[in-house]
């Protein structure tokens, strides 16, 4: 039996608690809407779902720490629950479907669990250490999903969240150099590129800008299907503020052109 088996689980019983309160809020015409600090919205939805999520990691591992969107993390173990409660709050807020909760577990400086859950779109994929990466409506209704075998920039499917994002970074001609090289690209944003490299729909995505509760949930299930997950330096996992992620096989060269 694999170690973070039981981990999984619980993050997907994490996930069964706030979907009901997500899906209530999802285009309800009272949903209250704020502007953070960072000029990002938050709405009610989000801080109900992460508060669900720290109750319930509280009762059932008050030895681990939290770390979230929208309150002050909590705890020192060396094992972390990184949670965003609603990733893709703008598309949730104007009543796009593409949002998800994102809950990870980062053991000893490792994302070793990362559901992603996608309750509007009827979808959830998930990965443990060791377990391959899934997706499905459940643990019950699931299959394997793994990375294409594109090896050519030519053949590519690209897919990004804002192309106007790479400005400040000095990458935008890089960017669109490589769009344009890409046999297809598309802007479905968000933790979906990710999901859908790791299912093998899309062969690259690239964010120049990212918190690690926006990217932690992810690695486990890009890189258990058989991709990578870096920073724009090259540097495994989600702790890089930005992230590139593919196949595996185009990974260099996406590095080469878009890295800073």
């Amino acid at each position: 039996m694999r170690g973070y088996d039981d981990d999984l689980r619980l993050a997907h019983v994490l996930a069964d608690s706030v979907e009901p309160i997500t899906m209530s809020r999802f285009r309800a015409a009272d949903l209250s809407i704020e502007s953070k600090p960072d000029l990002t919205l938050v709405s009610d939805a989000d801080r109900s779902a992460e508060e669900i999520i720290r109750n319930q990691l509280g009762r059932t591992r008050p030895r681990d720490a939290v770390e979230g969107e929208e309150f002050p993390a909590t705890g020192s173990s060396t094992r972390r629950w990184v949670i965003d409660p609603i990733d893709g709050t703008h598309n949730f807020v104007r009543g796009v479907p593409v949002w998800a909760t994102l809950i990870s577990l980062i053991d000893d400086g490792v994302p070793v669990v990362g559901l992603v859950s996608a309750p509007a779109l009827g979808r959830r994929w998930w990965a443990g250490q060791g377990t391959g990466a899934w997706a499905g409506r459940s643990i019950t209704q699931a299959k394997r999903i793994q990375v294409s075998k594109v090896s050519r920039i030519e053949d590519a499917s690209l897919s990004y969240a804002s192309i106007r994002s790479w400005e400040p970074l000095g990458r935008l001609e890089a960017m669109l150099d490589l769009a344009r090289d890409c046999w297809r690209e598309r802007a479905f944003g968000d933790f979906w590129s990710y999901m859908l490299v790791a299912e093998g729909s899309v062969d690259i995505t690239a964010e120049p800008e990212l918190a690690l509760y926006d990217m932690a949930a992810l690695v486990p299930i890009v890189t258990e299907a058989g991709g990578r997950f870096t920073s724009l330096a090259g540097a495994e996992g989600p702790f890089g503020g930005n992230a590139v992620a593919t196949n595996g096989l185009l990974h260099e060269e996406v590095l080469a052109r878009l890295g800073t």
